[in-house]
């Protein structure tokens, strides 16, 4: 018997770990959701005036991404969010997350430019803001500037089409 219970207390450890390793971390829950996306103050990416992120959401429904040139994820995303600017007519906000200018204007360079706003935000302290601890994160806000949805991780087609098409075009009862 003495030999049994380690050996039980061994196995719920392991499963334990094994749940919360395998869990997806595209669906962790955030305190922002069902709130208004909240009062910060940004960068412009291109010309450094401030810029306050609530008075873009001005009745447009809007993907706010936050991304970075270092972020594998990242790139791997890239031509979705691409593919969404052009095939939405959702606004597209983009922060880029702990990065350089240099850095994030060439990677837009070699990539493309999808968002119609950037906000640069090189200490990371707008992501801190929105409760952001890796990239990329996604958030979509609705026209009165409710996050409607977060997705942490890439969006692919799957997820797209799982995840947000669900909050664009809602069941009306």
């Amino acid at each position: 018997m003495k030999k049994i219970i380690p050996l039980i207390i061994f196995i719920v450890i392991a499963a334990f770990l094994f749940l919360s390793l395998n869990s997806n971390k595209g669906e962790l829950p955030s305190p922002l959701l069902g709130k208004m996306f909240p009062a910060i103050e940004g960068k412009d990416f291109y010309t450094d005036d401030t810029v306050k992120v609530v008075n873009l959401l001005d009745n447009k429904m809007t993907l706010v991404n936050v991304w970075a040139s270092w972020c594998t994820t990242c790139r791997k995303e890239h031509q979705m969010i691409m593919n969404i600017a052009k095939n939405t007519d959702l606004q597209i906000i983009g922060i880029d997350y702990k990065d350089t200018r240099e850095n994030g204007a060439k990677y837009l360079e070699i990539m493309g430019n999808p968002f119609d706003e950037i906000l640069f935000d090189p200490d990371g302290k707008i992501g801190m803001d929105l409760g952001v601890y890796a990239t990329p994160e996604t958030f979509l806000v609705d026209k009165k500037g409710m996050i409607l949805y977060k997705h942490i991780g890439e969006i692919d087609q799957n997820v797209w089409d799982k995840k947000f098409v669900v909050h664009l075009n809602p069941v009306e009862s």
